[in-house]
């Protein structure tokens, strides 16, 4: 128990403190702008990033993974916030908790196997993209100072690294941020600073029960948009936990995320906070700032909520362009750069998935539209390739007879081709059909073999199958109707 413990939290003190420390103040103002986009107070998405990374911390299966409010979440409660108002956002956030809870006990992670490498690759390649634009309004119609003060914070971020000794031993975002910050200070060039996104929060957070009436009426408001930021939160996170996973060579458990995001989103709404999920720029950052434990994640919370509150004057003298630097550095970071190269090398189909996920993602801001479009094309992919691989050979014994070997998946995608397969108009008294080398697996394959069985009958051709497996024969035993005579005029249309 106790080296579990001090491998889970105190295995690497000084990494994840200040890389704790650059997350949070990497947060906030992402915070502040994602309750923008929601609309509500900047307070409400500041309270959210506090207690998702808290909780989260000691509820999540996956150490070192940030979660805190998301644009991606944030664009799903516009209309929520806009026509019923903040209270039912916190009960939506509640309801969310408890659903993405119940998917935690259901195993809901494990469809993450379905989930091909060309999508993840595309839904990484898709969020660099979006984090990037994301800075684009602050690189806009700005003075030359934003882009001298970006370019000094890139410079900062690549080449701090290279310093003899001093360079490994402190995060380069976190030098950006201190010195961009002191620079400000002492030349007073007027940029955007954290400040101007909006009023930081003076008071810690209260409990606050979501002043809704408990009724049927307000359950069918809040139902769809719970169930959605279900979806999206989990599919976010969970996407983001297997890049975590690839980044540090660990495993985690997701079906526990699942929970731990849940008890996360409850924590969340019972302060007056927006629901949340995992983050991908944040959790890169930690990552490529020496975070490795659950630790970091609650400094990141605990230092965030510390900042805001106490040392608000400090925090909101921080220049934006410093904070844009950071989130540049993480979309380089992120974006799998190796992908464009293999295009030449991989398969048009995988090609096609990836790019897809990336232009659907991007083209709706929506991560869940984007990733479903990906796992439907590998899928549509996968079934034409394993259904092309199909043979079914013929030969002839003796006089009158003739034996068809099938080999291969008999499924809705091979199914015409397995039916095409056959000479029905072949003058032969038996056809044994050996199936000992196929596999039969779903309703479409068992129609399909009804169907050479009857039309051979119907030329007065006597029919034998032989070799089904158990799980074939189980099928077929079960569904099959070529015995039936009713079932068979039926399936034939009467003709």
């Amino acid at each position: 128990m106790y080296e579990t413990m001090k491998q889970s939290w105190f295995s690497n003190l000084k990494g994840d403190t200040l890389a704790g420390i650059v997350v949070a103040l990497a947060l906030i103002p992402e915070a502040i702008a994602f309750s923008i986009i929601a609309g509500v107070d900047p307070k409400v998405g500041l309270y959210a990033s506090f207690s998702m990374a808290v909780i989260i911390a000691f509820a999540g299966g996956r150490p070192g993974m940030i979660s805190a409010a998301t644009g991606a979440m944030a664009l799903l409660m516009v209309t929520l916030v806009k026509e019923h108002g903040l209270q039912y956002l916190l009960a939506a956030t509640l309801l969310t908790g408890v659903l993405q809870i119940l998917a935690g006990y259901l195993r809901l992670a494990d469809l993450m196997r379905f989930v091909s490498r060309s999508v993840v690759t595309g839904f990484v390649n898709a969020l660099a993209i979006l984090i990037f634009m994301a800075q684009l309004p602050e690189l806009t119609g700005v003075t030359w100072h934003v882009y001298a003060m970006t370019a000094a914070g890139l410079a900062i971020i690549y080449g701090f690294p290279y310093l003899p000794k001093i360079g490994k031993a402190v995060p380069s975002p976190l030098v950006c941020i201190l010195v961009l910050t002191a620079v400000y200070l002492l030349t007073g060039m007027e940029i955007r600073t954290v400040g101007d996104m909006g009023e930081l929060p003076d008071s810690l957070p209260v409990f606050l029960w979501p002043e809704v009436p408990l009724t049927l009426e307000t359950l069918a408001i809040i139902l769809p948009y719970s169930i959605m930021l279900t979806v999206v939160g989990l599919l976010e996170s969970m996407m983001t936990a297997t890049i975590v996973d690839d980044l540090t060579d660990t495993p985690s458990d997701k079906n526990r995320e699942c929970k731990g995001q849940g008890l996360a989103n409850i924590g969340t709404g019972l302060i007056g906070g927006m629901a949340g999920c995992a983050m991908i720029g944040q959790s890169v950052i930690n990552i490529k700032s020496g975070g490795r434990t659950r630790l970091s994640t609650l400094i990141a919370g605990v230092v965030l909520l510390l900042m805001v509150v106490f040392l608000a004057d400090w925090v909101s003298q921080i220049p934006m362009a410093a904070l844009v630097a950071v989130m540049i550095m993480v979309s380089i970071g992120t974006f799998s750069w190796s992908s464009i190269k293999d295009l030449r090398k991989h398969p048009m189909s995988t090609n096609l998935v990836m790019v897809a996920t990336v232009v659907v993602t991007v083209g709706t801001h929506n991560l869940a539209i984007g990733v479903f479009v990906g796992v439907l094309l590998a899928a549509m992919n996968f079934a034409n390739k394993v259904g092309n691989i199909l043979y079914v050979g013929a030969e002839t014994p003796q006089e009158g007879r003739r034996i068809y070997t099938v080999v291969g998946q008999v499924f809705f995608a091979s199914s015409e081709r397995f039916g095409n397969a056959f000479d029905f108009k072949e003058t032969v008294e038996k056809v044994t059909i050996d199936l000992s080398r196929a596999h039969f697996w779903d309703i479409t394959a068992v129609q399909a073999l009804d169907r050479i069985v009857i039309k051979f009958r119907r030329e007065g051709t006597e029919v034998e199958l032989i070799g089904l497996n158990e799980a074939s024969a189980t099928i077929v035993d079960r569904y099959a109707v070529h015995d039936d005579p009713e079932a068979v005029e039926k399936l034939m249309g009467g003709h």
